[in-house]
């Protein structure tokens, strides 16, 4: 059986991936708008493909067609 595991990344990763700033990143996660796995009180985890949900949830947007 093929089960593909989440890619956990850091938060500098995942802020160079959305485009903003760590800072965005920590009022998000304050905010607890994305999701997160907490490691030690100052380390976090991120999957990319749960945040994007997430964000897109949250602001309500919409991918692109492409046709």
């Amino acid at each position: 059986m093929n089960t593909i595991e989440p890619t956990l990344i850091k938060k500098k990763d995942l802020a160079k991936r959305l485009s903003v700033s760590t800072r965005t990143i920590d009022a998000w996660v304050g905010k607890r708008l994305i999701p997160y796995i907490q490691i030690t009180p100052r380390f976090y985890l991120y999957e990319f493909d749960a945040v994007l949900v997430a964000i897109r949830k949250h602001y309500q947007v919409e991918p692109a067609n492409r046709a």
